[in-house]
């Protein structure tokens, strides 16, 4: 049976011995090699082909940021998953890791002296975007996992794609995990300033890393993108990212619709989650909402889009080649609830022509 072989690059030991430790207890993921620094990690690159690499951020000599630079000049498709801290300059890091062709990242926990919480994020977060990643991998990588990442308790209604309605489009409700900092980045910004809906979003993120990343999109749209705060107003215009850590619903407030964080049960395994913000549109907007599903894995947004199908709302996915992960989007069009399946470069262009607005807008510098 072949592996999946991993190289482990962080300055810490006690990082390195955790990180071999826990998934080397996976039959399918060998690790091939270890590398204090962003330097040793190049020089064993060659040398051991390894099929994803775990990246820290902060190393002396060379850091997580310079040495992806440097890999990805080289080795433009090797899954690489940056391990980061949660701080702000943690999150600024990681971002920064996402534009510049990260593949995905794990945050470590605040006091890595508590070594169970260490080893119980690689069970729960680092193995799973492993499997998940390698699936983009090379045909050979891809042959090493023989099950799929997420499963479901019940099984997916499947149903025939539906034809497109011609109801009016009150609000947008965009769905996101591994990958989406960047395919936000290639759909909010070209979406024009006088888009006539609100637009909501749950992209899987910690705190912090949500207010970085709206900031980000904020400096590069026409749209006043935020990171959502409980009782922010729910319009034209405006973009709000659910909170990190916080179930975002909408609440009605005199005429209008305000945003409402909760911090219920994880769904999915996810806070926030997307069904809970699909399911709290719907129930509102019925047939008059647009939810789209983007690049992520696992299937959080498969029961929402259904609540969207059954109301003759409309939904569009990304397609498999121009996601990094076709879990969330492949489940969707898989169950026959997508009225559109396209490429990340047309989802702003087909937005904007299903919700009507006139005009495009262009990506700020």
């Amino acid at each position: 049976m072949l592996k999946i072989r991993v190289l482990i690059v962080d300055d810490s030991v006690v990082i390195r011995k955790i990180l071999s430790d826990e998934l080397s207890k996976d039959p399918m993921i060998e690790i091939a090699g270890v590398a204090a620094n962003g330097r040793i990690a190049l020089q064993k690159i060659p040398q051991i082909n390894p099929d994803v690499i775990t990246l820290d951020i902060e190393m002396p000599e060379m850091d997580g940021l310079e040495t992806l630079r440097e890999i990805r000049k080289v080795y433009a498709d090797l899954p690489v998953i940056m391990f980061s801290t949660l701080t702000e300059r943690g999150g600024a890091a990681t971002l920064d890791a996402l534009a510049h062709g990260a593949s995905d990242y794990v945050t470590k926990p605040a006091n890595v002296g508590k070594v169970s919480e260490a080893r119980q994020r690689v069970r729960d977060d680092l193995a799973s975007k492993i499997f998940a990643l390698c699936r983009k991998a090379p045909a050979d990588a891809v042959e090493r996992i023989a099950t799929p990442v997420v499963t479901s308790d019940q099984p997916a209604v499947i149903r025939k794609p539906k034809p497109v309605g011609n109801q009016r489009i009150e609000i947008l409700a965009i769905g996101v995990s591994t990958g989406g900092p960047n395919a936000l980045a290639d759909v909010i910004p070209l979406l024009p300033g006088d888009l006539p809906v609100p637009v909501l979003i749950v992209q899987h993120m910690p705190p912090l890393f949500t207010r970085l990343l709206g900031e980000r999109l904020n400096g590069k749209s026409e749209l006043e993108v935020k990171e959502a705060e409980e009782g922010d107003a729910v319009e034209a215009g405006r973009v709000l990212i659910a909170p990190g850590d916080f179930h975002m619903e909408l609440a009605l407030s005199g005429t209008g619709f305000v945003a409402h964080m909760q911090q219920g049960p994880p769904e999915n395994s996810c806070r926030p989650a997307v069904d809970v913000l699909f399911r709290s549109v719907a129930s509102h907007f019925g047939a008059n909402a647009l939810g789209v599903i983007m690049t992520g894995m696992g299937q959080d947004g498969l029961r929402g889009c259904e609540l969207f199908s059954e109301n003759g709302a409309p939904v569009f996915v990304q397609d498999e080649e121009t996601s990094v992960v076709w879990g969330m989007p492949g489940f969707v069009a898989n169950a026959g609830l997508a009225d559109r399946v396209l490429p990340l470069d047309q989802l702003a262009g087909e937005i904007s022509r299903r919700v009507g607005t006139k005009t495009a807008a262009r990506a700020h510098p």
